[in-house]
């Protein structure tokens, strides 16, 4: 490791700073990968608990459960090709005939539907800090200097 590091007084402080400087940083892109996947599982299983409740839902409340198929469509719809990220969300299935979440989120004047809770960010605000925490410590883990 190269030390540079530099010296001097300033305003009658003696002051020292010394920096190490990494010719290499590997970066091991598996438990990045890892870490967004289990990040992911944790904001799928609440999300999925959310809408879980067997209820008629009202104007604001969050969707209820009468045929499952909403629980079930929420999964992983797309990952970065190298796993810098991973979207979570209501994947359209052959059970629906159109796609009825945005119904659930904007609501339909035609229908007489009004909009209900977003269900997916509440999950994701829930799951926020345990997320982060293990995307911040796989990072710390993935970067290796030499």
């Amino acid at each position: 490791m190269d030390r540079e590091s530099s010296s001097g007084s300033v305003g009658g402080f003696d002051l020292s700073v010394g920096l190490e400087f990494h010719k290499i940083i590997d970066y091991d892109r598996r438990a990045m990968r890892a870490a967004l996947v289990k990040g992911a599982a944790e904001v799928r299983k609440e999300a999925r608990r959310i809408v879980s409740r067997r209820a008629v839902s009202l104007a604001g409340d969050f969707p209820g459960l009468q045929t499952g198929t909403l629980k079930k469509a929420i999964g992983t719809v797309s990952k970065g090709r190298k796993g810098g990220w991973i979207k979570i969300g209501v994947r359209r299935s052959d059970a629906m005939r159109y796609f009825y979440p945005a119904y659930l989120f904007y609501g339909s004047p035609k229908t007489g539907l009004a909009k209900r809770g977003n269900f997916m960010t509440t999950a994701l605000a829930n799951k926020r800090d345990t997320v982060r925490g293990q995307i911040r410590s796989a990072l710390q883990n993935s970067l290796v200097p030499r």
